[in-house]
């Protein structure tokens, strides 16, 4: 009896007329979605019809695409956003892996050494003790003490502990700090390459990101001319990341100088421009001594300091970075992250406490082995075909331009038509995983980090040597 109701009323609701526009019309509730992706009848009947109507399969449709499930419904800021270039390489990289073939991967923005032993005891002890509740949003008062320290130690910066805004990770560091000054049709520079996600920030800010290209015979050093060739009324921001995502490049002292008169010219338009200096590599230096943006000369009041412990202390998941800049900013960027994720991880915020008192001769063992394999890598790059590569002065990246190998054919056709090709050949055809210059605003290069074994660096890099010879 109950299978033939059953059926009776799958071929009811079959016969209902359905309108041109909008959903079938049923005296229930709203149909919900399924998670093969259809509009179920299951919600919106009593308990008994529900189980006789799934017994059958009933599924009620909408004639029309549902207003839930369009790109209309989407703000239109987040369509200003460009998503990932590199996605295609990486969903490569995972297939791959799924069919159980090895990759060699030097695609890794993360150190490959463990953090120091202080610090991995330090979060035990913060766990076992009880350090798991809220901190202010702003951080510890220690930590930002500490952090205080370190920087006019180390950096010769002077701030208060109410110059500090400990974040989850300098990420969110730099998109509050955007956030806080840049107004809609704001324009921003920011210097290519660049780590992709700066214009994409901007964007969601409602500011116009301005790109400035430095070439690999530059070494990818922004110049005073540059800058203040892209500079106009509506500048409010430069982007300065030293040392530099992807390129490792390392702006001295006197090359900072040089931009920093251009944003003091008396009349010249970078009078009201802010500068947000991204630092979270300026530990892992080598040839050419970081220098903080913010101790040069007239900057301190307009600079925006990120830095954190991810790179330096190899603490990446541990999502702990911080801004230091003027009380204006720093209230401003107070508020944001107080609306938006509170604290970071009180576990955290212990840990980087710690990590502020390992000794300067610990942590200099560990990029002396960065500096071993930077040293192996460009040697490696050198002996290769119609390559040309800037030797990079700090962070764990090289950024060589492949550019003369673009319009060749690889021996099983596949034409590279640019650095996203090389890089997606490379995987296929040799298993090694590289990044392409795309994602970085600079077509021309590829990505190659060297926060890897030395084993697992020769190994790529001889497959990579392999794969440029066979392109003709």
């Amino acid at each position: 009896m109950n299978r033939l109701w059953a059926l009776s009323l799958a071929f009811r609701l079959s016969r209902l007329a359905v309108p041109a526009t909008g959903f079938v019309l049923l005296p229930v509730a709203p149909p919900v979605r399924s998670c093969s992706g259809g509009m179920t009848a299951s919600a919106g009947f009593a308990a008994g019809d529900r189980e006789a109507a799934e017994a059958v399969g009933v599924v009620v449709r909408a004639a029309a695409a549902s207003p839930f499930d369009s790109d209309d419904t989407i703000s239109p800021v987040v369509k200003t956003v460009s998503p990932s270039k590199t996605l295609e390489v990486h969903a490569l990289t995972q297939e791959m892996k799924a069919r159980g073939e090895r990759v060699v991967s030097l695609c890794v923005g993360e150190p490959d050494f463990q953090p120091p032993p202080a610090v991995i005891e330090a979060t035990a002890a913060a766990a076992k003790e009880g350090v798991t509740k809220y901190t202010g949003v702003t951080g510890t008062v220690d930590l930002r003490k500490a952090i205080c320290a370190d920087l006019a130690r180390r950096k010769n910066l002077t701030y208060s502990a109410g110059d500090i805004v400990v974040a989850n990770g300098a990420k969110q560091a730099v998109y509050q700090a955007v956030l806080a000054v840049v107004r809609p049709g704001d324009e921003v520079i920011i210097p290519a390459p660049y780590w992709p996600s700066y214009p994409e920030m901007v964007r969601l800010a409602g500011g116009i990101p301005v790109i400035i290209e430095t070439t690999v015979e530059e070494e990818f050093l922004l110049t005073a001319e540059k800058l203040r060739g892209a500079l106009t009324d509506k500048t409010r921001m430069l982007i300065f990341c030293n040392p530099s995502n992807p390129t490792g490049a390392v702006h001295s002292k006197e090359r900072c100088e040089e931009l920093a008169a251009v944003l003091s010219e008396e009349g010249g338009k970078g009078s009201g421009c802010w500068v947000l200096a991204d630092e979270i590599y300026e530990r892992i230096t080598y040839d050419t001594p970081h220098v903080a943006f913010a101790t040069i000369p007239g900057m301190f009041e307009r600079t925006m300091t990120v830095n954190g412990f991810s790179k330096s202390h190899s603490m990446t998941g541990y999502r702990l970075g911080y801004l230091a800049s003027p009380p204006i900013i720093t209230k401003a960027v107070t508020i944001i992250q107080g609306q938006i994720t509170s604290c970071a991880s009180s576990i955290s915020q212990a840990a980087g406490l710690v990590a502020l008192t390992v000794s300067d001769e610990e942590m200099q063992a560990t990029f002396d082995v960065m500096r071993k394999k930077r040293d192996f890598v460009i040697k490696r790059l050198s002996e290769m075909p119609d390559l040309a590569t800037a030797v990079p002065q700090g962070a764990f990246y090289v950024f060589p331009d492949v550019s003369a190998h673009f319009g060749k054919s690889a021996p099983d056709g596949t034409v590279i038509g640019g650095a996203t090709d090389l890089c997606l050949y490379l995987l296929r055809a040799h298993s090694v995983a590289l990044v392409t210059g795309d994602g970085f605003g600079y077509s021309k290069c590829i990505r190659i980090s060297y926060a890897a074994s030395m084993e697992e660096i020769d190994e790529a890099l001889a497959e990579f040597d392999k794969c440029l010879c066979s392109l003709a």
